[in-house]
């Protein structure tokens, strides 16, 4: 019996011809193939990389955070409030008031994305329009001008203008409000500065820093004006009629 195994395995040996190359496929779906689905993920995952870069840009966060941060300069405090604090105040502030338009983007684009109603083209269309609109409203039309000339088209106009312009000088334009409500917010805390300067001075009390003694004061006016709560209030109300 062991005789006749071995005869029989030593046949399929000898009849047994040399593999053949096999042809490996992948199903990734209707019409898909690896190079396709390949740079669809990577595509995917840059998109998603950059939309915290994306949602500074189009939001009222760059305007926020820079009145914030030279807020803290004018107080003269280095590390309080911390960076994180200051960001994540801006993010909240930000968010209180953008709501409106994201829930248009949301309304208008994204859910009936997220349904299968429309497509990807449509549904970026329809959720960058109320961006559109908060951008624009928002926009210096010096500043706009300046970088529109620089890229002559034969549609121009701030209406018309491609993101590529518009975000931009939306982005200068905060910034530019930004540094004239820090200058209004800075002035009286240099006015206390300056005031407790020329005491010292008076004094004879030079070797005093004058940064040293004016923060508590500088403290106490915020305080009691309430500044955070009226600081908060006009930053909102500054993008009111828009929302």
């Amino acid at each position: 019996m062991i005789g006749r195994v071995l005869a029989l395995a030593g046949l399929a040996a000898l009849l047994a011809g040399p593999a053949l190359p096999q042809e490996l496929t992948l199903d990734l779906g209707d019409g898909g193939s690896l190079a396709s689905r390949s740079v669809q993920l990577l595509l995917l995952v840059t998109v998603l990389s950059i939309v915290p870069g994306l949602a500074v840009m189009v939001t009222c966060f760059p305007f926020i955070v820079t009145v914030l941060s030279i807020l803290r300069q004018g107080l003269g405090l280095q590390q309080a409030p911390p960076n994180m604090l200051i960001v994540s105040l801006a993010m909240f502030l930000t968010w209180y008031v953008m709501d409106p338009v994201l829930t248009q983007a949301w309304t208008e684009g994204l859910q009936p994305f997220s349904q299968d109603q429309i497509d990807v083209q449509t549904a970026f269309a329809r959720a960058s329009e109320p961006f559109r609109a908060f951008m624009i409203a928002r926009v210096d039309a010096d500043t706009f001008a300046t970088l529109d000339a620089l890229r002559p088209r034969a549609d121009s106009g701030l209406q018309t203008a491609p993101f590529s312009v518009l975000v931009p000088s939306f982005l200068i334009s905060e910034l530019q409000r930004a540094f004239e409500i820090g200058f209004l917010i800075f002035l009286p805390f240099l006015i206390i500065d300056l005031v407790v300067s020329a005491i010292l001075m008076s004094m004879g009390m030079m070797m005093v820093p004058p940064a040293v003694v004016s923060l508590p004061f500088k403290l106490a006016f915020f305080v009691v004006a309430d500044g955070w709560s009226l600081l908060a209030a006009a930053l909102v109300r500054s993008y009111g009629p828009l929302t």
